[in-house]
């Protein structure tokens, strides 16, 4: 993103495995708060001298966790509308429809059983909530004028899911192509960029939950060698 947008930067993330867009999600021991109740946009709101970039992904999750497609778009197009207010310039990652309408019935029995345990929607019901959820993000992309990414198989390991590890730089260089070069930017996309992207310190969440415990760090909880700053919301 740096590559492309320049830095060092202060970069704000609400991520996490499993999590949700507008609800509280638990993975194994570890509860997250929805990335729209979480406190990136109460730090965004607060003011910022240059248009910040974003990109939301992971949009798929909230499917197995039983909400409807039109709940879903709806929380979508709210963290739309909160960026769009800051002036950002908005790259979304559409759900990888092509990898998970081919998924066979056995393997998505294990793939349920392994990443949403506690969800019981067929299959069928998660390819048609899919497709809508997709179609959806289609419109909401040329109605609110933001960049839409479809993401194909090739990107994805057996879990269809989930990018496979030694193709995440390419993926990502694709998609933040689709945001405009700054004159900030170190280098054109596919260069190596001359900086040290080297952790000084890992980010920790603002909040969370373990084993039912609260837990809180103050921000920015990260930093990386070249000065950005990381929030982890």
């Amino acid at each position: 993103m740096q590559d492309r947008c320049g830095g060092p930067s202060d970069v704000l993330v609400a991520a996490g495995h499993g999590r949700s867009y507008g609800q509280y999600s638990q993975v194994l021991i570890r509860g997250l708060p929805s990335i729209t109740s979480s406190g990136l946009w109460s730090h965004l709101d607060s003011g910022s001298t240059l248009p910040p970039y974003a990109l939301l992904t992971d949009i798929g999750n909230d499917i197995p966790y039983g909400y409807t497609p039109e709940q879903i778009l709806e929380w979508v197009g709210w963290c739309v509308e909160r960026l769009q207010r800051q002036a950002a310039r908005i790259v979304m990652t559409n759900i990888p429809i092509a990898s998970i309408e081919p998924l066979s019935e056995r393997r998505y029995k294990i793939l349920r059983g392994i990443f949403f345990p506690f969800s019981r929607l067929a299959r069928r019901e998660v390819v048609h909530r899919a497709r809508l959820v997709h179609r959806g993000l289609v419109n909401m992309a040329s109605s609110k004028n933001f960049e839409l990414y479809e993401q194909e198989p090739v990107w994805f390991g057996p879990d269809v899911i989930h990018t496979l590890y030694w193709k995440r730089k390419e993926l990502y260089r694709r998609i933040f192509e689709r945001l405009p070069a700054t004159s900030r930017a170190w280098a054109p996309i596919g260069e190596e960029a001359p900086r040290n992207a080297t952790w000084i310190k890992r980010p920790r969440f603002a909040y969370k939950k373990v084993l039912g415990r609260e837990q809180r760090y103050q921000q920015p909880s990260g930093q990386l060698a070249d000065g950005t700053a990381v929030y982890m919301y």
